[in-house]
């Protein structure tokens, strides 16, 4: 993440938080539009697809996961793409946004993207639920990022939003803030578990106040994690904070993103909602473990006229 400016942060502007009001019917009626007006088609969409890699956090945060399939999905990273479809496409080597896994395979990760200049990013402060103690909270974020992770993806309290509490959910988050220290922070909402869309929209605002240099909708955890809706709420919180501060904050859904329509959706929602600096890496990441599959599929079938099948890709 390469952000030139990190957020610095504001203070706490409750007047600001609360005159944030979503009409719940207008943005599910403006979501809605996205993916049937706008379209890419042939070699443009080609090229957004390949753009959605580079914005790709690939991630793994399973139960069962083990130092063999974290060393292939950091293979993975570094070569999302075969090669030959590559040398079809006319293009060089592209690889993806950041790799995602637990606080335990954070050196790993680390090690086996030696040299590749892909981050490491953490989940973190007692992922998913985020209902540790508060200091083993910030002790597991000074431990990955002791362990090497660039980047942090920290879980706020719920309840902080649902009480309409935001001086502990800003205490909360400045905490965690100063806890990663230069390692860049991706606030998770968890958005599906907010209540009202109003809500979603004070939380993001209250998260990027106390010095979120990303806002995340979900853990992926959740029953409802991202949807274009909460998208929308969140990047329109987004514009707001960039146009009252200057500083540009990232936006990441994450959480049944598995195909590459599904990709372009999200960035079209960028450009239209925040321009073309939010369809880059340092400014926009998806959240997923299966989409790059479906994506490799899709730049295959450009180039041949075929598709194949699911199984014949690489862990993704």
């Amino acid at each position: 993440m390469n952000q030139e400016v990190r957020n610095l942060g504001t203070p706490l502007d409750l007047e600001w938080v609360e005159s944030a009001v979503v009409n719940r019917s207008a943005v599910e009626r403006r979501a809605a539009t996205l993916p049937g007006r706008r379209t890419v088609k042939k070699a443009h969409q080609a090229a957004w697809l390949l753009r959605a890699i580079q914005c790709i956090d690939l991630t793994t945060l399973s139960g069962d996961d083990s130092p063999s399939n974290v060393h292939r999905l950091c293979v993975k990273a570094m070569n999302p793409v075969r090669k030959d479809l590559l040398e079809s496409l006319g293009v060089g080597h592209i690889q993806t946004g950041a790799v995602c896994v637990y606080h335990q395979y954070v050196a790993d990760c680390v090690r086996h993207l030696s040299g590749s200049g892909i981050p490491v990013a953490a989940v973190s402060t007692g992922f998913p639920a985020g209902l540790s103690p508060f200091a083993q909270r910030l002790a597991e974020i000074k431990a990955s990022v002791e362990d090497g992770a660039n980047e942090i993806d920290i879980v706020i309290t719920r309840s902080h939003v649902l009480r309409s509490d935001w001086k502990a959910l800003f205490d909360e988050m400045k905490a965690f803030r100063e806890a990663c220290g230069e390692a860049h922070v991706k606030a998770i909402l968890a958005t599906g578990e907010l209540g009202t869309l109003t809500n979603v929209a004070r939380a993001s605002l209250v998260c990027m106040m106390a010095g979120a240099d990303f806002i995340k909708t979900s853990t992926g955890k959740e029953p409802i994690n991202a949807t274009l809706p909460f998208a929308l709420v969140m990047t329109r919180m987004i514009r707001e904070y960039h146009a009252q501060t200057g500083h540009q904050i990232g936006f990441k859904p994450a959480g049944g993103i598995r195909t590459a329509k599904q990709s372009l959706d999200y960035l079209i929602l960028m450009r239209e909602e925040l321009g073309p600096d939010w369809q880059k890496p340092h400014l926009f990441r998806i959240g997923a473990s299966t989409l790059l599959s479906d994506i490799e599929r899709q730049l295959e079938h450009f180039v041949t006229g075929r598709y194949s099948a699911l199984n014949r890709h690489a862990i993704g």
